[in-house]
């Protein structure tokens, strides 16, 4: 199902609420008072309370009358990379619950407060390599454009977590947060090798388990495939069988959690059949107030 653009319009009603909440105070704190000369004028958004006057721009409010910011490049300091498994696997679930609908909405949501934060964000669909989604522009309008493409993706083959995590570490070059949302099916040892060369910025991974994961709604003699590999296998599933299935899909979770608590990188499981906005408002809370206590960050 695709996600229809009036999702960006969800968010800016959870930003606005959001922002209502904390005071901006995190906001507050990364802008710019100057608006001279040596800034590059970015992009507009609505006034809110709590931000600079001497930012408005009296002349748009003449032709509106509403009152709007002009956000410049120098008040972004951070910019947030959001890397979306693309992988076979992550095409499971069904309808919303749909892990590589639910992981791109998360995507999007947290590009869209990079972007309300004045920050810069990048997007990129994560597999064999990397691919980069957006153009560099980190603007509403530019979430439009990511928007589409990521809809036009159809998740297919492996995502090679050491090699593409590697590569990709070498094009960051700023203060940044890595937020990777997958399902994280893989060899844990593989991506910790990925997780470890991101080891100068701070990193966020948002662990994605579908409802009919953890229950499989299959009970008695089935044939099970491998949705990355195309591989099958018969199998009689009850009792035993279930039961040592959901251990070894905890364990492999506590698995990641630990690999990533080992390189001082953030974990958070989400189930995909809970309300996306609370899910990713309580990852969002978390993560600001890690910033917080960690200070300027690394990278």
């Amino acid at each position: 199902m695709p996600i229809e653009p009036s999702f960006l319009d969800e968010l800016a009603r959870l930003e606005a609420s959001l922002r209502r909440e904390t005071g901006s105070r995190r906001r507050g704190e990364q802008q710019s008072p100057d608006v001279g000369e040596g800034l590059t004028f970015s992009d507009y958004r609505r006034y809110t309370p709590g931000d600079d006057v001497r930012l408005v721009d009296w002349r748009v409010y003449a032709r509106t009358d509403e009152y709007f910011i002009k956000q410049y490049e120098a008040e972004r300091n951070l910019t947030v990379h959001v890397l979306l498994d693309t992988s076979a696997s992550m095409d499971f679930g069904e309808g919303a619950a749909n892990k590589f609908e639910f992981g791109a909405r998360f995507g999007l949501a947290f590009a869209y407060f990079a972007v309300s934060g004045h920050d810069s964000f990048r997007f990129s669909a994560l597999g064999a390599d990397t691919e980069r989604l957006d153009r560099g522009r980190s603007t509403r309008g530019e979430l439009l454009s990511v928007l589409d493409r990521v809809n036009g993706l159809d998740p297919d083959g492996r995502t090679d977590f050491a090699d593409a995590l590697a590569a990709y570490a070498k094009t960051i070059r700023s203060r940044s947060l890595v937020v990777v949302v997958s399902d994280f099916i893989d060899d844990p040892d593989a991506i910790e090798d990925g997780l470890a060369a991101l080891g100068q910025s701070d990193v966020l991974l948002v662990h994605l388990v579908a409802p009919e994961e953890r229950d499989p709604d299959v009970a008695g003699d089935a044939i099970f495939e491998d949705p990355e590999s195309g591989t099958t296998q018969r199998a009689y599933f009850a009792g035993a069988t279930a039961a040592s299935y959901r251990e070894r899909l905890d364990a492999h979770v506590d698995e990641i959690e630990a690999r990533a608590r080992r390189l001082r990188a953030d974990h958070a499981v989400v189930d995909t059949d809970a309300d996306f906005f609370e899910s990713f408002v309580e990852i969002w809370r978390r993560q600001e107030e890690r910033a917080q206590r960690r200070g300027p960050g690394r990278g």
